[in-house]
């Protein structure tokens, strides 16, 4: 019996909103080697800027050397996703630690990996901070990641609920950047990618203004009603950055869009 071949898209799009005088977030990835990233960084003056591109940049060169090396073994993903975030948190803390101006600088990190062989429809979410991945399966969005934050640690213990969280002073807070210690453990998560599944990635420029039921429903306006499938992942990417701005573009934004097709 034939497997299907699992192949995959991407587009990707960041804004500095309408209050920020400067962009501090930053995303890469290839297709080629199945390694997609949006970083969140911060610190004030250029720090945050240096710490995203940082982030990045170092990511992109691991991921790449190694699965170059390793091929397509699937059973090593979530140690080479490890690695990868230790490395840059190193290059980040290291960096900051050599100049006074960058101190205290970090960043936050969202990253998807995918399979590498035709049939291989595994994908491995990994994260460290507030910056999101969401994904679309049959019209429906599912959050993938949660939040290392001080108002989602107090929703997970009952003491808040989603809404005082959202209103919350302490929105802000994140429990775990990039840089910002000499060590980082980022969660790892492996799912399933199914043909018409659709994930985001995005800074929390985005998840501030808009909520998961408002990008459901912008996610959705892209795609074809037939086919399901996106008509143009530029535009949709595009609608996001519209739609946050509207809202309020309080923050920088940045989404990045997968579809598996």
């Amino acid at each position: 019996m034939a497997t299907a071949v699992v192949r995959y898209s991407a587009s990707a799009m960041t804004d500095r909103g309408r209050k920020r005088s400067s962009n501090e977030d930053a995303f890469g990835y290839s297709v080629e080697h199945g390694v997609y990233l949006v970083c969140d960084g911060m610190g004030g003056a250029a720090a945050g800027e240096i710490a995203s591109s940082l982030a990045v940049e170092e990511i992109l060169r691991l991921v790449t050397e190694r699965r170059e090396k390793e091929e397509a073994a699937s059973q090593l993903v979530p140690a080479i996703a490890s690695e990868a975030v230790h490395s840059a948190n190193e290059a980040i803390h290291s960096r900051s630690q050599r100049n006074a101006k960058l101190s205290g600088m970090g960043t936050t990190l969202v990253g998807l990996l995918t399979g590498l062989i035709d049939d291989e429809r595994r994908v491995w979410i990994f994260h460290v901070g507030d910056s999101r991945c969401y994904r679309l399966h049959n019209r429906s969005i599912r959050q993938c990641t949660q939040d290392h934050s001080l108002v989602e640690e107090q929703v997970r213990l009952g003491r808040m609920t989603p809404g005082e969280a959202a209103r919350s002073p302490l929105r802000n807070v994140i429990t775990r950047a990039l840089g910002t210690q000499g060590s980082v453990t980022p969660d790892v998560i492996q799912t399933e990618a199914e043909p018409g599944d659709l994930f985001l990635l995005c800074s929390d420029g985005l998840t501030r203004e808009l909520s998961d039921e408002k990008i459901e429903a912008i996610l959705n306006e892209g795609l074809n009603t037939s086919t399901n499938s996106p008509k143009d992942l530029d535009e949709i990417c595009a609608r996001l950055i519209k739609a946050a701005n509207k809202a309020g573009g309080n923050d920088n934004i940045t989404c990045l869009l997968v579809h598996v097709e």
